[in-house]
C-alpha cells in the first residue's frame, strides 16, 4: 500500500508518515511531525498547519470547518481516535483519546483535553487548562507544557525509529538516551 496524498500537501521532513495516512488539500506538515495509521487529513477549502514535532496518533480524523481552519501547535499530541474539525489547538497541548474539537474552538498552550471530551463550537480554552466533560469545561488549571512536550518528544523518538523499521524502542538503548536528553531540554 502506498501513502496517498493530494496536490497542495506541503511536508518539511516528517519525521514518520504511516504508509496508511490520507492527506488531501492545502496541508502544511512541520518538521519532526508524526502521522500514524489511519489518520485522515482533509483541506477542501481553508488550510490545515501542523506544528513542529507534533504527533498525529491512529485513527485521527482532521478536517477544517465551514469558515474555520485547522491549526495545531508545536509539541502537541492527538491521541488515538480523536476529531479535530476546524479547530485551532496552542503549542505543548495533549488532546486525549476519542475527544472531538468542533469548528471555532481554541484551546490555549500547555492545555490537556482529558479523553472522550466533546469540546463544542466556539468554546475558548484559556492557556494551562485541564478541560474535560460533554461539553467540555476547564476542570483545573495547570501548566503541562513540559509534561506534555515529553509526551510530544517520546513520539517524536517513536516516530524516528519506525521509520527505520525500529517497533521495539524500550528494547534500544538510544532511545532511552534521547529520551533523557530531550527532558534534560526541557527542564534545564
Amino acid at each position: 500500500m502506498t501513502r496517498q496524498f493530494g496536490k497542495g500537501v506541503t511536508l518539511d521532513n516528517p519525521a514518520f508518515i504511516h504508509e496508511t495516512a490520507l492527506v488531501y488539500g492545502n496541508v502544511k506538515i512541520a518538521e519532526g511531525v508524526s502521522l500514524w495509521p489511519y489518520v485522515v487529513i482533509r483541506s477542501e477549502m481553508h488550510h490545515v498547519a501542523i506544528g513542529k514535532r507534533t504527533n498525529i496518533q491512529d485513527f485521527v480524523m482532521i478536517h477544517v470547518g465551514n469558515t474555520t481552519p485547522t491549526v495545531i501547535g508545536a509539541n502537541c499530541s492527538i491521541t488515538h481516535h480523536c476529531t479535530i474539525h476546524g479547530a485551532e489547538i496552542g503549542d505543548n497541548c495533549l488532546i486525549g483519546i476519542n475527544s472531538t474539537l468542533m469548528d471555532g474552538v481554541v484551546i490555549g498552550a500547555n492545555s490537556i483535553v482529558a479523553g472522550h471530551s466533546i469540546v463544542t463550537e466556539g468554546t475558548v480554552i484559556p492557556p494551562n487548562s485541564i478541560v474535560a466533560g460533554a461539553p467540555a469545561k476547564v476542570i483545573k488549571t495547570r501548566d503541562n507544557g513540559v509534561a506534555n512536550a515529553m509526551n510530544a518528544a517520546f513520539y517524536y523518538e517513536n516516530a524516528k525509529a519506525y521509520a527505520t523499521g525500529d517497533h521495539r524502542v524500550t528494547d534500544n538503548k538510544a532511545f532511552g538516551e534521547a529520551m533523557a536528553a530531550e527532558l534534560k531540554a526541557l527542564t534545564g
